[in-house]
């Protein structure tokens, strides 16, 4: 069966749509996870025809490092769609696939940075007119001739549904598809990087006046005991209060003082 769905995608073509990811802890610049499992499962189905995407900036030196970094998986080169910062880039994909729609659409199920929203491929399915399926693992078999294929969806708790769409369509990438291989130096060396301008984008005004910073820390929540058994909440009920250090405090300048300094010593701010 493996043969004969790679003799059948031979004929077929395949674009994968990638972004910048963001590491979780060091926030350094990164192959996006999801994006990278996507070309994973490409390369596996038609590594000679896969063409790999990218709309951003052309000239930012960071993207350039990690679009190296995706090209070391073995991709001959990268699309670049030169496009400003802070842009819909919804409408430049939509002009890009309107000329030449490929059978196949992979990306990640949403972005690692920016407003990570989800809703590229959802938007980009219903301008395209084609169908969408969400979070799959697997692209189990295609035939062209018939017009469908066959893929895998990821469920909650590990179970996976067989799900046939017609071709072409979109697909989402989920995060438990098979990882992504590691990137070789000389393979990311001889790829190619492909500029191409464009003049199809929307300026994003609203993300454009964003102030983002580090997530704070999140508050610990104070020790409750709760009572499993009617006889502990019986006990919790009549037990007397231990300590006696509490007061009753009647002035709202000094009760405020007091829960200030009770949040403090718990740790909660």
């Amino acid at each position: 069966m493996a043969n004969d769905n790679m003799t059948i995608a031979q004929n077929i073509s395949i674009s994968t749509l990638i972004s910048i990811g963001e590491h979780p802890l060091s926030g350094r610049p990164r192959r996006a996870e999801q994006d990278a499992r996507a070309i994973e499962l490409g390369l596996k189905l038609a590594a000679d025809k896969l063409d790999s995407l990218y709309a951003g900036p052309a000239l930012n030196t960071e993207a350039t490092g990690v679009l190296r970094d995706y090209l070391g998986m073995g991709l001959g080169q990268i699309q670049i769609i030169d496009v400003p910062e802070y842009t819909d880039v919804t409408s430049t994909l939509l002009e890009h696939f309107s000329a030449n729609k490929p059978d196949i659409i992979l990306t990640g199920v949403q972005a690692e940075k920016g407003e990570s929203s989800g809703m590229l491929p959802y938007l980009l399915a219903e301008q395209l007119n084609i169908p969408i399926v969400a979070s799959i693992t697997e692209i189990v078999s295609i035939d062209k001739q018939a017009g469908h294929a066959e893929v895998l969806q990821a469920l909650p708790r590990g179970q996976r549904r067989k799900v046939k769409v017609n071709l072409p369509f979109i697909a989402t990438v989920d995060i438990s598809a098979p990882a992504p291989r590691q990137s070789a130096y000389g393979c990311a060396m001889r790829g190619e990087l492909v500029v191409k301008q464009c003049d199809a984008y929307h300026k994003d005004f609203e993300q454009s006046k964003w102030h983002v910073n580090s997530a704070q820390k999140r508050p610990k929540r104070l020790k409750v005991v709760k009572a499993k058994t009617a006889a502990d909440r019986f006990k919790a009920a009549t037990a007397k209060v231990q300590g006696g250090a509490g007061k009753v405090i009647y002035d709202s300048k000094e009760s405020t003082q007091e829960i200030l300094k009770m949040l403090i010593s718990e740790g909660i701010i």
